[in-house]
C-alpha cells in the first residue's frame, strides 16, 4: 500500500513538475517599437549626429537585419498588421481613421490578434505605449484584443503632445498635471510589467512614442545637443498646439532618451536573471516624419533611401530590426531576408508554441534568426496606403513597384524600380520590363481585399 501511494504521490508530483518544467522554458518576448524613427536614425544603421549605444549594443549581441519592411507607412495600420499578421491589402484597419471625441478604428471583435494567440500558448500580456486600434471601451480597445494589461495613449491624437493631461490604465482614464513626461510614465508600468510576470512567460508589447513629434524631451537631453546644433537655436517647430525652440536638438535628446531606457530594459532583464531567456525585437512603425521641426535631411534619418513618412519608396517603409535572444540568435550577425512586420506575428508564434491562424499574409523568420531549418520567403511584399491620392507598392525580389495618384486614375503608371541597382529609387525602368509591370499589376488585384472603412475613392477631375 505504501508503495502505491508513493507510486500515486509521485505521479501527481510529476504530472504537475513536467508542464511547469515545459511553460518555464518558453522564452519570453519583449517587442519595442519606435514612432516614426528612420531606418537611419541609428547609429548601428549609419546616423552619424548621435548615439545609440544600447540599441547598437542589441545589434552587436544580435541580429541586425538590412531589408526588414514595416507593415504601412503611418501608425495605425502598422499597428494593425503586427496584431493581425495580414499585411494592409488584408488586415482591418488600413489607415489613421479617426474618432470622435477620442480615439481611432477599432478592430473588429472577431480579429485574431497576437496577443490573445500568446495567451492561449499560457503568456501574460501587456501594452504600453500607443494603441491607436480603438477607442477606450471599444471592441478594439487593447483590452478587449488580448492584453492583460494595458497603460499609455488609447488615441494616437493624445499621442501628439509628451506631456498629455491623461492616459489610460486599463479602461480607466487616468488624469495627469500636465507637466509629466509621458514616456517616462510609460516606462515605469512596462518595467513593473517585467517585474510582475519574472516567474511565468510574458509578452511585453512596448510601442513608444519617441520619436514622433511634438519635439518634447526632458531638458537635460536636448540641452547638450542645443549646444552642438546650436546654428538652429533660432528655429521653432510647431506641432499640435505647442513649440518648441531648436527641434532638431530636441530629437536628437529624443532618441538618446530611447535608447537609454532600452538599456534600462536590457538591464533589468540581466538583474532578474531573465537576459537568456528572453528574445527582444525593436522594429520602427514607419520611415522618418517631417513634422514639428524635425529635419530629416539633416539626420539623413532615412538613410540612403528615398521617400518618407506617407511615402511607399523605401524611406518611407524600410525599417531598423534587431532581434537578440543569447544562447540562439547569433551575436554579431546580420541578415538581408526581405521580411516586414506581418512576419512577427507567425515568428512569434512558432517561438511560443502558439497556433498560426490559417489566413496570416506572414511567414515564420525563426529559422533565419536560430539558423536551424529552411527559411520560407515571400513571393512579393504588399502596401496599400489612401492618403494623398492613394497610393500602392509591392516588392518583389530586386523588383519594386509603386503607383500613385490612384484617386484620380484607378489605372495610373506604374513606376518601376530595380532596388539592388538603384536603392534610391530614382530610375523608372518600367519601359524596359513590361513583363515585370504586369506582374505587379496583377498583384495589385489578387493582394487587396475590399474594406468598407478603407478604399480607394477614384474621383473624376473636372475639366479645365
Amino acid at each position: 500500500m505504501t508503495r502505491i501511494l508513493s507510486s500515486l504521490l509521485l505521479a501527481i508530483v510529476l504530472g504537475w513538475l513536467f508542464p511547469q518544467l515545459a511553460q518555464a522554458k518558453k522564452p519570453n518576448i519583449v517587442y519595442i517599437l519606435a514612432d516614426d524613427l528612420g531606418i537611419g536614425d541609428l547609429s548601428c544603421y549609419g546616423q552619424e549626429k548621435f548615439e545609440t549605444p544600447n540599441i547598437d549594443k542589441l545589434a552587436t549581441e544580435g541580429m541586425r537585419f538590412t531589408q526588414h519592411y514595416s507593415g504601412s507607412t503611418v501608425c495605425a495600420p502598422t499597428r494593425s498588421v503586427l496584431m493581425t499578421g495580414l499585411h494592409t491589402g488584408h488586415t482591418p484597419v488600413r489607415g489613421n481613421a479617426e474618432v470622435k471625441p477620442v480615439g481611432q478604428e477599432p478592430l473588429p471583435g472577431e480579429t485574431v490578434t497576437l496577443p490573445e494567440l500568446l495567451k492561449e500558448a499560457g503568456y501574460t500580456t501587456g501594452a504600453f505605449g500607443k494603441w491607436g486600434l480603438g477607442y477606450p471601451g471599444s471592441e478594439g480597445d487593447p483590452t478587449k484584443q488580448g492584453f492583460d494589461v494595458f497603460f499609455g495613449y488609447n488615441c494616437q491624437r493624445n499621442a501628439h503632445t509628451y506631456y498629455p493631461t491623461w492616459l489610460y490604465d486599463n479602461e480607466r482614464k487616468i488624469e495627469l498635471d500636465g507637466d509629466t513626461y509621458s514616456h517616462d510614465l510609460i516606462m515605469e508600468h512596462a518595467l513593473q510589467f517585467i517585474r510582475d510576470n519574472q516567474d511565468r512567460p510574458f509578452f511585453c508589447y512596448l510601442p513608444i512614442t519617441i520619436p514622433h513629434a511634438a519635439m518634447h524631451v526632458p531638458d537635460e537631453y536636448s540641452k547638450p545637443f542645443r549646444e552642438k546644433f546650436a546654428q538652429f537655436e533660432d528655429k521653432t517647430g510647431k506641432y499640435a498646439g505647442t513649440t518648441v525652440t531648436n527641434p532638431v536638438a530636441a530629437f536628437a535628446g529624443m532618441c538618446v532618451k530611447m535608447d537609454e531606457d532600452v538599456g534600462r530594459v536590457m538591464d533589468l532583464l540581466k538583474h532578474l536573471d531573465l537576459d537568456d531567456n528572453t528574445i527582444v525585437m525593436f522594429s520602427s512603425d514607419n520611415g522618418p516624419h517631417q513634422e514639428g521641426g524635425h529635419d530629416p535631411e539633416f539626420f539623413n534619418s532615412n538613410g540612403p533611401y528615398r521617400g518618407h513618412k506617407r511615402d511607399l519608396t523605401d524611406g518611407g517603409i524600410r525599417a531598423p530590426f534587431i532581434v537578440r535572444w543569447p544562447g540562439h540568435v547569433s551575436a554579431g550577425s546580420e541578415s538581408d531576408l526581405i521580411s516586414a512586420h506581418w512576419d512577427i506575428l507567425p515568428t512569434l508564434c512558432e517561438l511560443a508554441g502558439a497556433e498560426l491562424p490559417a489566413d496570416v499574409d506572414g511567414i515564420s523568420m525563426l529559422p533565419t534568426l536560430t539558423g536551424q531549418g529552411e527559411q520560407p520567403t515571400h513571393d512579393y511584399l504588399y502596401w496599400e496606403f489612401f492618403e494623398r491620392g492613394g497610393k500602392r507598392g509591392v516588392r518583389m525580389g530586386k523588383w519594386k513597384g509603386v503607383q500613385t495618384d490612384m484617386t484620380n486614375n484607378p489605372n495610373a503608371p506604374i513606376a518601376l524600380y530595380n532596388i539592388e541597382e538603384d536603392i534610391d529609387e530614382s530610375e523608372d525602368v518600367s519601359d524596359q520590363h513590361p513583363e515585370v509591370v504586369k506582374r505587379v499589376r496583377e498583384i495589385f488585384d489578387e493582394a487587396h481585399t475590399e474594406n468598407d472603412r478603407f478604399k480607394f475613392r477614384f474621383e473624376r477631375k473636372a475639366s479645365k
